[in-house]
């Protein structure tokens, strides 16, 4: 495993706030919003020991993305998307500590090149992106269209200078034989890209972006999937873990996450924050109860 162990700076935390009160205004300084401070500390989370799957649970306001974002921004990973800070935020981070894993040989682990954190945010930026593209790239292929009739029936082109270079190529294009009008509006307008479901396209983008031999802190990573391809996720980050040498830090409440085998679990909604197995968590009991209750349906 490449990180071990995280521990949070939570006996620094009135230090902090007392530093940062003095930066805004000296003895009548004060501060507007001490975040993370307080957030760890009334859970008695202290330090944070990590295996090849690592999931935090939690509802909303329990400090798993909170968590995540610390660890993300202590070891400088890789990221898209902004999160939520504060003007303590910085500072919080700087007096966290992590302990590296040591490698078959007893060296210790770097935090391998590409590592990051990806987050809901992330995949729903680049669904927006992809629809965005391929409505220019639809605009485009119309203009490309009779550009092709204009080019291919139109009067030859004649080179006087550099100025008609590119005219005069575009109409060689359009006129080879061996190129037909879809392959000419293709070069020219562009390819769309094919997108599905937004829970397909979100397991396409994980396909893409997850590396060998590489440490991610996910954020959430089922939004917009259903239960089916929660599933097919689940099948890929077992296999990554175990064969491919990655380790994967979640941000989850997804029972299906929650099952991942041999996964480590904080439940941070516990005061205090402690270990447990799947089957013992809150979220995971309410499905169980829903569907006993209505087992009789399935029969």
């Amino acid at each position: 495993m490449y990180l071990t162990s995280f521990t949070l700076p939570i006996s620094m935390e009135q230090i902090l706030w007392e530093q940062q009160a003095a930066k805004n205004g000296g003895k009548m300084g004060y501060v507007d919003n001490p975040y993370p401070c307080g957030l760890f500390g009334e859970r008695e989370l202290y330090e944070v020991d990590f295996d090849r799957i690592t999931i935090f649970y939690g509802g909303n306001g329990s400090g798993k993305s909170t968590l995540l974002n610390l660890i993300a921004q202590k070891l400088e990973l890789n990221r898209i998307a902004p999160y939520n800070s504060s003007e303590m935020f910085d500072s919080y981070v700087k007096y966290c500590e992590y302990t590296l894993g040591y490698d078959e040989e007893g060296f210790r682990y770097r935090i391998p090149n590409g590592s990051r954190i990806i987050t809901s945010d992330d995949i729903f930026d680049y669904m927006l992106t992809v629809r965005t593209n391929n409505d220019e790239i639809s605009e485009n292929k119309e203009d490309a269209k009779e550009e092709w009739a204009n080019l291919r029936f139109g009067e030859t082109i004649k080179f006087s200078g550099m100025e008609d270079y590119e005219a005069l190529r575009m109409q060689v294009l359009a006129r080879s034989k061996s190129v037909s009008r879809r392959q000419f509006i293709r070069k020219t307008a562009g390819q769309e890209v094919k997108l599905n479901s937004n829970g397909e396209t979100a397991l396409k983008y994980f396909e893409g972006k997850l590396k060998n031999d590489t440490l991610y802190c996910l954020d959430e990573p089922e939004n917009s999937m259903s239960p089916k391809m929660q599933l097919e996720l689940v099948t890929m980050l077992e296999e990554m873990a175990r064969y491919c040498g990655c380790q994967f830090i979640i941000a989850t409440h997804s029972p299906f996450l929650l099952a991942l085998e041999g996964a480590r679990i904080y439940d941070l909604d516990a005061r205090p924050a402690s270990l447990k197995n799947w089957w013992e968590l809150e979220n995971t009991k309410v499905y169980y109860e829903f569907f006993r209750k209505h087992e009789h349906l399935f029969k």
